[in-house]
């Protein structure tokens, strides 16, 4: 750049510009990821259901995909009822 062209004070324009260049996103950078699809078909009906942890039955068909069995743990005891 000349010293004439550094002289210049810049056009609303290209302060703009300038601006928009310099600018970062809010929440930071963006993580690239590959597209996925979280859903998981009944065995029993292939029904297909949104993943989520916990899941234990097939909301259509009533098929178990997991037991849930509870068991003493350190600060919470199952309760007896005898």
């Amino acid at each position: 750049m000349s010293e004439e062209e550094k002289k210049r004070t810049l056009t609303y324009l290209e302060k703009l510009k300038q601006t928009a260049l310099q600018q970062k996103n809010y929440g930071g950078e963006v993580k690239k990821e590959d597209a996925s699809i979280d859903a998981r078909d009944c065995p029993n009906c292939g029904a297909g259901r949104a993943f989520r942890h916990g899941l234990t039955s097939c909301a259509y068909c009533g098929f178990v995909f997991m037991e849930v069995k509870l068991t003493d743990g350190i600060h919470i005891k199952k309760e007896n009822n005898s």
